[in-house]
C-alpha cells in the first residue's frame, strides 16, 4: 500500500563508514547536504557497530523524528530494521552498499546520495511486510529481503572468518571453498499447514522479497507486502549441475529445475544441525529458527 506525501522535516541519517568498503561516510555526507537543502532538520548520526548503530536508530525513533535514512546496504537497513518495525516511522535508503537488494526492490537511487535524498524529502511512502525470525534463545529478529540457510549461509560464515580480501572479493573467494566442500545437508521444513519437508538440500531460502547477494532472484515471484512468505528449497545435486543451476538464479528461471521446490507460507520452522541463518546479509542464529510473515510491519519512503 502507497501512502500520501507527508513531507518528513526531522530526519536522523544514521551511517557506518566502513559500510560498502568505506563509500557510506562520504555518501552519508552528500545525502545530509542535500536534506538540509531541501530544508530538513537533520541529525546526523555513524553508529561504531552493529548495537551502536541499532541503539542510535531507537534513539531516533523514541525522540519522535520523521523519519530514520539509513546510509548502507541490506545490513544496515537490517539494523534499522530492528528499530522501526511496527513503529510507522518511515525508513529512508541511501544505498551505499555491495548487495543494495532492498534499494532494488523499492526502486531506489543506486549511486547517487543527492537522488536518494530527495526520495527521502519527497515524503511517499509504502507500507510492506517484514519476516520475523524467532532464535534458540527466544530472540527476535526481522529482516527485510531473504533468510539464507545451508549452501548461502555456509558461504558466509566462510566469508567473515576471511580477512582478505575486502569486499566482494572476499565472498567470491568464500563461495569458490564452499563449492569444494559441497555437500548434501539434512534440512525439515515444516510449514503452518503442517506440511513437512524432510530430505537433503543445497540450500533452502525463506523470501519477503525477490532477492539477495547483490541481485540474485531466490525467490523471484515474492512480494513484500502479500502476507506471505515465499520458500525455496534446492535439493542435493551433483557439482557439475549445481555449476550449472547458479547462474539461472540471476534470472530467476532457476525454479525451472526439477530439484528446485517453491512454497508460500506465512509461517515455518527451519531445522538443519550445524547451519547457521543469514538476513539481509547479517548472522542471524544457529537453526532451528522459527520464521513468520509480519504483515505491513514497515513503512518505506519510495519513489
Amino acid at each position: 500500500m502507497t501512502g500520501l506525501p507527508r513531507v518528513p522535516r526531522r530526519v536522523t541519517v544514521l551511517s557506518n563508514p566502513a559500510a560498502g568498503v568505506g563509500h557510506a561516510g562520504p555518501a552519508a555526507d552528500r545525502a545530509v547536504a542535500r536534506l538540509r537543502a531541501l530544508g530538513a532538520e537533520v541529525r546526523p548520526r555513524a553508529g561504531r557497530d552493529a548495537a551502536d548503530a541499532t541503539r542510535l536508530a531507537r534513539e531516533a525513533v523514541a525522540e519522535g523524528v520523521d523519519a530514520v535514512a539509513v546510509v548502507g546496504g541490506d545490513g544496515m537497513i537490517n539494523l534499522a530494521l530492528q528499530a522501526l518495525a511496527g513503529t510507522g516511522v518511515p525508513l529512508g535508503v541511501i544505498p551505499a552498499g555491495t548487495g543494495n537488494d532492498q534499494a532494488r526492490e523499492y526502486g531506489l537511487p543506486l549511486g547517487d546520495p543527492e537522488a536518494a535524498a530527495d526520495v527521502v524529502a519527497a515524503g511517499r511512502t509504502r507500507t510492506v511486510d517484514l519476516g520475523r525470525i524467532t532464535g534458540p534463545d527466544g530472540a527476535v529478529r526481522y529482516f527485510g529481503s531473504v533468510l539464507a540457510t545451508g549452501f548461502d549461509s555456509l558461504v558466509s560464515d566462510r566469508a567473515n572468518r576471511l580477512r582478505w580480501p575486502r569486499g566482494r572479493m572476499r565472498y567470491n573467494l568464500a563461495i569458490l571453498a564452499e563449492f569444494a566442500n559441497l555437500r548434501a545437508l539434512p534440512f525439515r521444513v515444516t510449514l503452518d499447514d503442517g506440511t513437512v519437508v524432510d530430505r537433503a538440500l543445497t540450500l533452502a531460502a525463506i523470501g519477503n522479497t525477490r532477492s539477495y547477494g547483490g541481485g540474485m532472484l531466490m525467490c523471484p515471484t515474492a512480494l513484500p507486502d502479500d502476507g506471505l512468505l515465499d520458500v525455496t528449497l534446492v535439493d542435493a545435486m551433483p557439482r557439475a549441475r549445481i555449476a550449472r543451476f547458479f547462474p539461472t538464479v540471476f534470472k530467476g528461471t532457476h525454479t525451472s529445475y526439477p530439484e528446485v521446490t517453491t512454497l508460500r507460507t506465512r509461517s515455518l520452522r527451519i531445522e538443519s544441525p550445524g547451519i547457521t541463518a543469514y538476513a539481509d546479509g547479517e548472522f542471524i542464529a544457529p537453526l532451528p529458527v522459527d520464521v513468520a510473515v509480519e504483515p505491513a510491519a514497515l513503512t518505506i519512503l519510495v519513489p
